[in-house]
């Protein structure tokens, strides 16, 4: 067994005029936390969206555990192991707490039509045990005290937690996750940065991470790759991309 879990190769994307990622390539490695940061406008977020499966690429090839991915809806990535948060926390904000980690095991649960209308005991026992993984989730985050609370009204920090917990109940072998940080105070991004490494340790996931806070990303990645204006710079650990000049023109500009 191959020890890389995702391969991107010649990654391009165009939108129209514009090339907005330009030959990029990395690969993710089993249980690692790999990182993509740049300035904004650097491109990052288009090549999260072109493997999530949200965008088709212009050019080149993502595999996932050998298997070809390139251009798959997200929905069908997502049967292969690889699902993401986002930028914009994105739960259904109108269901509960629990509602939100029953809904996204339906690819998992007897959903048959006639199973549930007959509640067969097939049926039944799907229902208790996506009900007792929810459970189990909402301990592990912390959460299952707002079990019964509509996830709009929980605490922006608390949402957050929410919707990496509905990905990993779905058992992925690949965690992308759209800047975690954003809007956490610094004890949140603590709690984060543990939890990222907690995650990893003990449910062997990958994580595949785009994160502006650069003490998150010092401290939780084991690789990084710097990307500007749709180019790769570099690959590296993080003791090499903190002091390589490359980066640090990038992201502070030069005289």
């Amino acid at each position: 067994m191959s020890d890389v879990l995702l391969e991107v190769s010649g990654l391009s994307m165009r939108f129209g005029g514009l090339l907005a990622v330009d030959q990029v390539q990395f690969n993710v490695r089993r249980d690692e936390v790999f990182a993509i940061i740049g300035p904004n406008g650097a491109g990052k977020t288009t090549v999260f969206n072109c493997v999530g499966g949200f965008y088709k690429p212009t050019t080149g090839a993502i595999q996932m555990d050998g298997k070809e991915i390139t251009g798959m809806p997200s929905h069908k990535v997502a049967l292969h192991g690889l699902v993401r948060t986002f930028q914009n926390v994105r739960l259904f904000k109108q269901l509960t707490v629990l509602e939100n980690l029953l809904v996204a095991q339906h690819a998992q649960m007897e959903t048959n039509l006639l199973k549930g209308l007959l509640k067969t005991p097939g049926y039944r026992a799907s229902e208790r045990d996506a009900l007792r993984r929810a459970a189990e989730w909402l301990d592990f985050m912390g959460i299952r005290q707002y079990a019964n609370r509509e996830a709009g009204n929980l605490a922006y920090g608390h949402q957050r937690r929410l919707e990496i917990a509905r990905c990993m109940i779905t058992k992925p072998r690949l965690l992308m996750l759209d800047e975690p940080a954003a809007g956490l105070n610094p004890q949140e991004k603590h709690e984060l940065q543990l939890l990222i490494d907690q995650l990893r340790r003990e449910f062997d996931v990958a994580v595949l991470l785009i994160e502006h806070d650069m003490s998150l990303v010092m401290g939780v990645s084991d690789r990084i790759l710097v990307m500007e204006q749709g180019k790769p710079i570099m690959t590296g650990l993080p003791a090499e991309v903190r002091n390589d000049p490359r980066v640090i023109k990038a992201y502070l500009g030069e005289e």
